[in-house]
Formats: structure tokens, C-alpha cells, sequence
């Protein structure tokens, strides 16, 4: 691996890194919402909640944590991107489900 890609490769990292932060601070101030009751519940429905680009990135980021960068890279160019942002939402649930099976032998 030359030294470009070294950077290039440690720059997505530290983006995946910052999302994952951002992320866990939305949580933390729904959840700081929740307990003081502010909290507007919306009427429940049985569909199955659309999934979001951070949670998407959340599963992206723990893979290439576990070695599995290249791997990653090459599913999100298989879905017709560069980078995972660039995935449609709409194709988000089939991402997924191909990005939970890497690094799984069977």
C-alpha cells in the first residue's frame, strides 16, 4: 500500500469515525429528550422503519474496523457508488444485509 492510499484510506476512516460520533450524540440528546418527557410520539404503525445513512455507516465502519475496508469499498462500488453516502436510500436494506455477511465463512 503506498503512502497516498495510506492517508486516503485513514481519511475515510476518520470520516466513518466523526459520523459515528455525531450519531451517538443524536442518540444521547433523543434520549436526554425522551426522559424529560418532550418526547412527541407519533401514531404507531407496522412498517418496518426506514433505515438511515448512520446506521448504514455504523455497520460500514464496525467491517472495516475488523479488516474488512477493501471489502466494503467494493460493495458500495457494486451498488453504483464511491462512497457510501452516494448509496440511494432506497437501497439501504439490501446493502445491509450483503454488508452483515462480510467477513462470515459460509
Amino acid at each position: 500500500m503506498t503512502n497516498e492510499e495510506t492517508v486516503k484510506e485513514i481519511a475515510q476512516l476518520l470520516h466513518t469515525a466523526a459520523d459515528a460520533i455525531c450519531h451517538a450524540a443524536d442518540q444521547l440528546n433523543r434520549m436526554a429528550k425522551k426522559e424529560n418527557g418532550s418526547e412527541v410520539h407519533a401514531p404507531s404503525n407496522k412498517q418496518t422503519p426506514q433505515l438511515t445513512l448512520e446506521e448504514v455507516r455504523r455497520v460500514a465502519a464496525d467491517k472495516a474496523r475488523q479488516g474488512f475496508t477493501e471489502e466494503v469499498r467494493s460493495l458500495i462500488q457494486k451498488y453504483g457508488a464511491d462512497k457510501l453516502s452516494s448509496i440511494d436510500a432506497a437501497q439501504y436494506e439490501a446493502f445491509l444485509k450483503e454488508l452483515e455477511v462480510i467477513g462470515h465463512a459460509g
